[in-house]
């Protein structure tokens, strides 16, 4: 049925000939020949009819074998853009296992920096290079290249001091640019996975639809991966098709003109239009005539007016005087055409959402809402989309709306009123539902699509009373993600628009401004709403932490500080504010000063899980394991189910020389969470450590499953390997580990350990000689060299 369905839209399908042309003609030409073009970008306003020949270009494609995928403004950002374009290809029998692999590294690694701070606001989970290890070799099994065989006695504060150094320069940047940068280790993934595509499928087609919605988190990327070797090669016998309604940015794309073609859609020509309206029944001259003036020939009014079935140019509404006359002349039924205003309301409509938007008792037709939805699906202007829902188009919604808003106000309100607790139930359902699972809930998608419609429809229904709690939202949306604070200020640009509110347009304006740029986005967005949201002092003690936060995020660890500082002038007592600034002061290497907060905190919210486990981690990071143990051991007493204490208090307890208890600590907490990276990494440790060496390779296969662009999975193989005396093996996954992050110094001294272990003394020296350019003050490589060359000196 469905291919029956398609068969026949496409055979609706009218002009667009000399583009189509254009496209079929392109096929014909190799990649090789200058006539080729690799990029197509289709533009026009809005109605033009872009999104219906994109599809026709989709199709074109795959009848020569192609393989295609379309992605639309239902994508948020990147990672789903590659999600969409992999599921796609799956469909069509070409797997990406790996970039099936990186999506859920990248998923997972989102996910470890949400656990952590749904327990507290930073990113504290242990990382995976982290030099927690160096202090278990101080003090416990000597597994790092710290200490060893080879090295005398070693001052444990010195080491923990080193080791906080290297964490701060392994793990936290990796972290940062995965959540913040993921095209970095996204990209080379698909274009490995593209050029596998290529050899077996004649071209490769990607289909990037809404593109002034997506550009701003596509367009720059498309560019380099369209003309830079930044990420690697695109495959030459790829095709991108672009649609939106503006040109491609000609300071961007300057140049484009030998790769790119232009497709600018104007409205259907007149024969084109009569051609629809011809294969729709409307023949009538004076009829014909009337529906090309009241349409301006835009293809979706053409055919939304020709389904009407008008048999006289009276038959053919004025577009000024009623919406519900333009679009719905053929519906008799008066509830039936109310009910399609109702419905314009929503963004996106499925039956409950229907319900809600006519009322209760409103439609008087005995329609249920199942009848309702179905009808409405038939119309012309709603068209399905790939989450099960529908939506009307934009040509048609829009003057609907202005429609509803201007002359019956009460209506318009009590509708977004409605949606807008329908909405507000489906989140608390989910709220239930995931009670006590890790993450904060802008972070997981489903919980956001319900909280940024809920939050639209209070927009609209009350624009200056909703807003400051829409702004208030924006302190937690900016969290993490500058494309999750793009959704959220979407909400604002869309209820702006829909409602004509100029102080909206304002605030959607400068946050559209703020939030371009995809590093500091997030940052800015903040920054614009401390400095105008008018917030109260509770929700200025909350945006200066988060804005805190992201600092720490980015590294910028001194500004971090003085924004958590000014969230405690206004509040002494603010537990986040001490906690950010003990978690910052920590990762310096001040672990009094972050001890102190850390007191500071438990004043302000005696007995929180989150103050006992954070000393305790803070003095295990210090490579003080007795003291970090109580602390440890009182936060799983207040929260046993917690599986950052577990991993943080096995650590602790291998660190003591108590293996087996630290085995049992780190099953506990892969039990809770089968995905945490971080305990993998630990635990492999452990399993070495007992003799377990199957156990132990096994987890790192797993993280670095998990975690594939992380090097600190092959350097931990790399050392297990290495106490195992297979210094072959150990060699090759340095090697590995190195390749990903050439500044992982860590990875260069225990390299160097295996390749003496060989023989190959010169290799080793070579490879302590770079560890030493990287950080002239490791001083445990320059033992070691001093060591290998015989010598008193360097």
């Amino acid at each position: 049925m469905q291919e029956l369905i398609r068969r026949r839209r496409r055979a609706a399908f009218v002009g667009r000939r000399d583009e189509l042309r254009l496209f079929r003609a392109n096929f014909e030409v190799p990649p090789e020949d200058d006539r080729h073009r690799f990029l197509f970008h289709v533009h026009g306003p809005a109605g033009v009819g872009k999104t219906s020949l994109v599809r026709e270009l989709g199709q074109l494609a795959t009848e020569r074998g192609a393989l295609v995928a379309y992605v639309d403004d239902a994508v948020p950002d990147l990672p789903e853009a590659l999600g969409e374009i992999t599921a796609q290809f799956a469909q069509q029998g070409r797997t990406m296992k790996a970039l099936d692999r990186a999506l859920a590294a990248h998923r997972h690694r989102i996910h470890e920096a949400v656990a952590a701070a749904a327990r507290a606001p930073e990113p504290d989970v242990p990382s995976a290079g982290s030099v927690a290890l160096a202090r278990a070799g101080v003090v416990g099994l000597g597994m790092v290249p710290l200490v060893g065989a080879f090295s005398g006695v070693v001052d444990t504060e010195r080491v923990a001091l080193r080791a906080e150094r290297l964490r701060a320069r392994f793990r936290t940047p990796e972290d940062a640019r995965l959540v913040l940068e993921p095209e970095r280790a996204l990209t080379p993934v698909l274009l490995d996975e593209l050029a596998g595509a290529a050899d077996a499928a004649p071209w490769l087609v990607l289909l990037l639809d809404a593109y002034e919605r997506t550009a701003p988190f596509l367009d720059r990327w498309l560019h380099d991966v369209m003309t830079t070797d930044r990420y690697g090669d695109l495959p030459a016998n790829t095709v991108v098709v672009t649609a939106g309604q503006r040109p491609l940015d000609p300071d961007r794309w300057e140049g484009a003109a030998d790769f790119a073609a232009e497709l600018p859609l104007r409205p259907f020509t007149e024969s084109e239009a009569r051609g629809l309206l011809a294969a729709k029944g409307v023949t009538e001259e004076p009829v014909v005539a009337e529906v090309l003036r009241l349409s301006g020939r835009l293809p979706v009014l053409v055919s939304t007016l020709a389904e009407t079935g008008p048999a006289a140019p009276d038959d053919v509404g004025d577009p000024s005087a009623n919406a519900v006359e333009r679009f719905l002349r053929g519906e008799q039924d008066p509830a039936r055409r109310t009910a399609a205003l109702d419905c314009a309301l929503p963004r996106r409509l499925d039956e409950e959402i229907a319900r809600a938007a006519v009322g209760p008792g409103a439609d008087g037709t005995g329609d249920d809402s199942a009848e309702l939805y179905a009808w409405l699906r038939t119309m012309p202007f709603v068209r399905p989309d790939r989450r099960g829902t529908a939506r009307y188009h934009d040509v048609v919604r829009a003057p609907m709306l202005r429609l509803r808003r201007n002359t019956a106000p009460a209506l318009w309100s009590a509708g977004h009123t409605r949606l807008a607790e329908l909405y507000t139930r489906r989140r608390e359902a989910l709220d239930e539902e995931l009670r006590g699972a890790a993450g904060r809930p802008w972070m997981r998608p489903e919980w956001r699509a319900l909280r940024v419609d809920e939050l639209y429809h209070s927009l609209c229904a009350g624009p200056r009373a909703a807003l400051p709690g829409v702004l208030r939202e924006g302190i937690e949306a900016c969290r993490f993600d500058t494309a999750v604070a793009r959704e959220w200020a979407r909400v604002v640009a869309d209820a702006a628009e829909d409602t004509g509110a100029e102080h909206l347009r304002v605030w959607s304006d400068d946050l559209g401004d703020a939030l371009a740029d995809d590093t500091l986005g997030a940052l800015r967005a903040l920054e614009l709403l401390l400095a105008r949201a008018g917030f109260d002092d509770a929700d200025r003690v909350a945006a200066h932490n988060e804005h805190g936060l992201r600092l720490f995020h980015l590294g910028r660890l001194h500004e971090a500080i003085e924004d958590h500082e000014r969230a405690l002038a206004i509040d002494p007592g603010d537990p986040w504010g001490h906690h950010g600034l003990a978690v910052t002061r920590r990762a310096l290497g001040d672990f009094d000063a972050a001890l102190r907060h850390l007191a500071a905190a438990e004043e302000a919210a005696p007995g929180a899980e989150w103050v006992a486990r954070q000393r305790g981690e803070t003095y295990r990071r210090m490579g003080r394991p007795d003291e970090a143990l109580p602390w440890l051991d009182r936060a799983h007493a207040i929260a046993p189910r917690e599986p950052l204490t577990l991993g943080s208090r096995g650590q602790a307890k291998f660190a003591l020389g108590r293996p087996r208890e630290a085995l049992d600590d780190l099953d506990r907490a892969l039990d809770l969470w089968p995905d945490y990276p971080w305990a993998l990494l630990r635990r492999a440790r452990v399993r070495q450590a007992l003799g377990d060496l199957p156990g132990a390779l096994a987890d790192l296969d797993r993280a670095h499953e998990l975690a594939p662009d992380a090097p600190g999975a092959y350097s931990d193989r790399g050392d297990i390997l290495r106490f195992a005396c297979r210094h072959g093996e150990a060699v090759a996954a340095y090697d590995t580990a190195l390749a990903m992050d050439p500044g992982h110094t860590w990875a260069w001294g225990s390299r160097a350990l295996s390749l003496e272990a060989l023989g190959r003394v010169e290799e080793a020296v070579a490879s302590l000689d770079e560890a030493l350019r990287i950080d002239p003050g490791y001083g445990w490589a320059r033992e070691q060299r001093q060591r290998m060359m015989g010598a008193d000196t360097v």
